[in-house]
């Protein structure tokens, strides 16, 4: 299977998983008592309203020119001063972006291991695995505004807390800036990473 089939096969499974981590973020930031993701019509699996187009295309870039995959899908907007303990709370919606991947990586790993899959079966169970392994790890980077950043901010004070928010508008800029400028040395430690997850989730699951 060539690079444009297998990303082909790839598409569906990056949609579904982009989808649910994002009405993740969604529908726990609406539990915590904020309407924002509900007023901007996020409580819904239509992929229209949670894909970006530009994020969306940097999953093929990133595939074709370095084999592995990285981009994102349109942020839910979230008022933070909606919940009890904002700090917290946005810690609380970060993570339910990558729990959901790791917990359908961990559905997908224990097909893998369990089910006695072959050939097409297990290829689209593989795929599903691998997806969310990197929608998991990825946004778990602590760099604003990745999930990450705000599980991060909520061990800061609320002084630091407000400086680092600030950061969100350059934390792309600098991401792109890392991986332009130490290519090599990022995608090594995310393949790294990406394996590391893999193999705690198999241990999980008793592979």
């Amino acid at each position: 299977m060539n690079d444009l089939e297998t990303f082909l096969w790839l598409i569906p499974f990056l949609i579904v998983s982009l989808v649910l981590h994002e009405l993740a973020h969604a529908l726990v930031a609406t539990k915590l008592g904020d309407p924002t993701p509900r007023r901007e019509g996020r409580l819904t699996l239509n992929p229209i309203a949670h894909l970006d187009p530009l994020g969306t295309i940097m999953f093929a870039v990133t595939y074709f020119t370095t084999g592995l995959m990285f981009g994102w899908a349109r942020p839910v907007m979230v008022d933070a001063r909606r919940f009890r303990h904002p700090k917290q709370g946005m810690a609380l919606v970060a993570a339910a972006g990558p729990a959901t991947n790791f917990g359908l990586a961990l559905i997908a790993g224990a097909f893998l291991v369990h089910g006695s899959l072959h050939g097409e079966a297990f290829q689209v169970a593989a795929r599903a695995f691998l997806i969310n392994i990197v929608l998991g790890v990825f946004n778990l980077l602590p760099i604003p505004p990745l999930d990450g950043s705000r599980i991060v901010g909520a061990m800061l004070s609320d002084a630091a807390y407000a400086r680092w928010s600030a950061l969100d508008q350059y934390g792309m800029f600098a991401l792109f800036g890392l991986i332009l400028v130490f290519q090599n040395e990022f995608f090594t430690l995310m393949d790294s990473a990406y394996g590391h997850a893999a193999n705690a989730i198999f241990r999980i699951v008793g592979g």
